[in-house]
């Protein structure tokens, strides 16, 4: 832990959702949830407005919906378009430091000690902050972030989370324990579902509880390594350095259970948490992988892994589970497992599979923005409805049949004769575009058949 508060660690604010409500301005304002959109697709992230309805990150798409409204837009992932803007955030955190350690598409720390010139007091890097998050909303077209500084980089990323959105938390030194003493023990590093079911078993939920129990018993509970981590973190004793690191080659989600594991089923639930949590890692990455493995720890801590590669790189929950499926169906769990954990690898900032869309029923459709009632559908009968009651909509389903679609809700296409605007969604032989762009207001909605010679895919839009 540092003696000045000279970490700081950057959020993109809900970063894939911002981008599409800021390239598609009938969007902004209205719940948009990024991901595999199929029926075991996963949120990669929601919007603000989504989260209002419960909607998050890892959740399952379907249950997204359940929780919707309609008028709610599900979008498959556009990350050309993440990326373009996260080189550009990038760029400007490495004009303030030289030492920027990138952990995804929308995050980073910042080493604000080895920039030289800064003050370092409160006020001083505060400042610093407040005119790059202005510089970030001025070069992306908006785009907000929030950011956390502290004296270490656990206290830098719980600022960061604070007071999103376009939040600014600044720890100074001192007073690390004292910002830690009521937040929820999910927030210390190294802390997930399990952990934290075994502590609130011990009635320790916030950190101050976790500050009153001593070494010794921790480690008793979890063991040295993990048990003397707690102690000190609780402590905000973290000496983690700020490191410029290459992209991860990997990213993977893990569970450790409190009691041996033999039943299958019950292996089988974590199974599907894992892919989930796995899948919504991957996707925030902006990422895709070609190797799936799973780790076991047998009940004599025997740990050993399986893997298998796929012909074609995945972002979709749904695959990871089938193969996490078959590779665990080849491990012998008679005597319980300890640990499970499910892991990509490979990885490339580009799928080559068919993408996964789920077979909706009649009043289901895979994109459901608010249907305005004045939709021009060119050469096709489809009436018109009230404004968002886009459930009865005879219009345009999801995806159903085998092969890869041609048309994908929120890709970027242009059409020779009306410009460029995204896809609404598609099927039945027909797509929907609504033709807008950032810097245009919402735009009129047009349905072509899927082979029209005149429509086309784009690249993102310049905002």
């Amino acid at each position: 832990m540092r003696s000045t508060a000279s970490i700081m660690h950057l959020d993109l604010d809900a970063f894939f959702a911002a981008v599409e409500q800021r390239d598609k301005p009938s969007l902004r304002g209205k719940p948009v949830c990024v991901g595999g959109i199929g029926a075991r697709g996963v949120v990669a992230t929601a919007s603000y407005e989504a989260r209002r309805f419960g909607a998050r990150s890892a959740m399952p798409t379907a249950e997204a919906r359940r929780r919707c409204p309609s008028g709610t837009a599900f979008l498959y992932p556009r990350g050309d378009a993440y990326r373009a803007s996260s080189r550009i955030v990038m760029s400007l955190l490495r004009e303030v430091s030289p030492v920027v350690e990138q952990v995804s598409v929308d995050e980073a720390y910042v080493d604000l000690a080895a920039a030289g010139g800064i003050d370092l007091s409160p006020d001083g890097v505060r400042a610093v902050a407040q005119r790059l998050i202005a510089e970030i909303a001025s070069a992306t077209g908006g785009l907000t972030a929030s950011a956390g500084i502290a004296t270490s980089k656990m206290l830098a990323k719980i600022g960061s989370d604070l007071d999103k959105p376009a939040g600014l938390v600044v720890v100074p030194p001192g007073q690390e324990l004292q910002v830690l003493a009521p937040l929820s023990v999910r927030v210390v590093s190294g802390i997930g579902p399990a952990t934290e079911a075994r502590l609130r078993s011990f009635g320790v939920e916030t950190v101050a509880d976790l500050q009153r129990m001593e070494r010794a018993d921790l480690v008793s509970i979890f063991g040295a390594a993990h048990g003397g981590s707690l102690y000190q973190l609780a402590r905000a004793q973290d000496d983690r350095e700020v490191v410029v690191e290459r992209e991860a080659k990997s990213v993977s989600a893990e569970e450790t259970f409190e009691h041996d594991v033999v039943d299958r089923e019950v292996l089988d639930a974590q199974l599907v948490s894992l892919a989930r949590r796995t899948a919504a890692r991957l996707g925030k990455s902006a990422a895709f992988a070609r190797t799936v493995t799973i780790k076991v720890r047998q009940h004599d801590f025997a740990t050993s892994t399986r893997s298998e590669t796929l012909l074609h790189p995945t972002g979709d929950a749904g695959v990871i589970l089938d193969v996490a499926r078959r590779l665990l169906a080849a491990v012998d769990v008679s005597n319980g497992l300890r640990l499970l954990g499910v892991g990509v690898s490979g990885l490339s900032t580009h799928a080559q599979e068919q993408l996964r869309f789920d077979t909706p029923h009649e009043e289901d459709e895979a994109v459901r923005p608010a249907w305005d009632g004045t939709a021009d559908t060119e050469g096709l009968d489809i009436p018109a409805t009230p404004a968002g009651d886009v459930r009865r909509t005879p219009g345009p389903a999801a995806y159903s049949g085998e092969g890869p679609p041609a048309w994908w809700p929120g890709q970027d296409v242009e059409h020779a004769e009306h410009g460029a605007g995204w896809v609404w969604g598609s099927g039945l032989g027909r797509v929907t575009v609504r033709f807008e762009g950032p810097t245009t207001a919402p735009g009129r909605v047009r349905t072509f058949r899927s082979d029209d010679p005149q429509l086309r895919t784009a690249e993102p839009p310049q905002w």
